[in-house]
């Protein structure tokens, strides 16, 4: 395995509020998933949003795409798959992969930008010191 590769993962029951009248998985929901990714992936590597904003940062969605392979249905569950992109920019991206767990198919994939804005929310165009140490203890470059 990659010692470069950081990821994590979520596994997710489906619920009523989260599907259509169909019993699939409505496309917003897909959204909760990768955020519920994400967050697991900050417990797991010390990135929790708290965290960042304990060094004067907020870090907003700016993209977000989704690729949809397979439907998702109501009352089962799937596994949310979170890695961490390493790049030299003052962002965090992750790549995403939702498995249906039952069948293990790949029902979804995706990716999501993050950058830093400081406290008055204005965009920060070179990487915190925090987020620099952090890559320096995670990333084994």
């Amino acid at each position: 395995m990659d010692s470069n590769v950081l990821s994590s993962e979520k596994i997710i029951d489906i619920r009523f509020s989260e599907v259509d009248s169909m019993g699939i998985v409505w496309h917003g929901s897909y959204v909760q998933y990768f955020e519920d990714a994400r967050e697991a992936f900050g417990k797991k590597y010390q990135l929790e949003y708290l965290r960042i904003f304990e060094n004067g940062f907020f870090a907003p969605l700016v993209e977000l795409h989704f690729n949809y392979k397979k439907p998702l249905q109501y009352q089962r569950q799937a596994r949310v798959v979170a890695t961490y992109r390493p790049c030299d920019s003052a962002k965090i991206i992750f790549d995403y992969q939702i498995f249906d767990l039952a069948t293990g198919e790949l029902a979804a994939t995706g990716h999501s930008v993050q950058v830093f804005v400081d406290l008055d929310k204005k965009l920060v165009l070179q990487s915190p010191d925090f987020y620099e140490v952090w890559k320096k203890k995670w990333l084994k470059r």
